[in-house]
């Protein structure tokens, strides 16, 4: 047994996060607001985040003009996001003068690529906290095929 004590936060009950409330979690808005919503909210534990991939989304311009794919780092973005605004639902953080702060991603890779048109279902989990620090294992999907993995480690602060 572990010397070290960890907050159990983790609730079973599923919930959903429409974008107004995604908004009122983390600081991030359009352009750069990479989540429309979150599914299957197990607070303290688990997330699914959906984007949809549009053609008008600003990166498409030079990323490739005349093959357009998203870039591998905004799916990693989505991910993140989509872990930013697990934790501070799962504290109840709603409206607060707090920011989730990256600090790591680990093992990231990309599978396949996404394109205009595509949903991308962000999956996150928290695999460990302690204290103010959670790690989260990310898969994106796209029909239910992996296009890209990583491991994100991040921080709750003052803003």
């Amino acid at each position: 047994m572990s010397s070290t004590k960890t907050q159990n936060i983790s609730t079973e009950i599923e919930t959903e996060l429409d974008v107004d409330q995604i908004m009122r979690l983390i600081p991030h808005r359009a352009p750069m607001l990479m989540v429309e919503r979150l599914v299957h909210v197990v607070s303290g534990d688990r997330a699914v985040g959906i984007k949809t991939v549009a053609k008008t989304d600003w990166y498409f311009q030079g990323h490739f003009p005349k093959k357009p794919v998203m870039p591998g780092v905004m799916i990693i973005e989505a991910l993140a996001q989509t872990a930013a605004t697990l934790a501070m639902h799962s504290l109840d953080l709603y409206d607060q003068e707090k920011l989730v702060y990256f600090m790591g991603i680990d093992e990231c890779r990309f599978r396949k690529m996404v394109f205009p048109g595509d949903t991308l279902h962000l999956e996150v989990v928290k695999t460990h906290k302690r204290g103010p620090v959670w790690r989260f294992k990310g898969l994106a999907k796209v029909n239910g095929e992996l296009v890209a993995e990583a491991i994100k480690t991040a921080m709750i602060a003052d803003k």
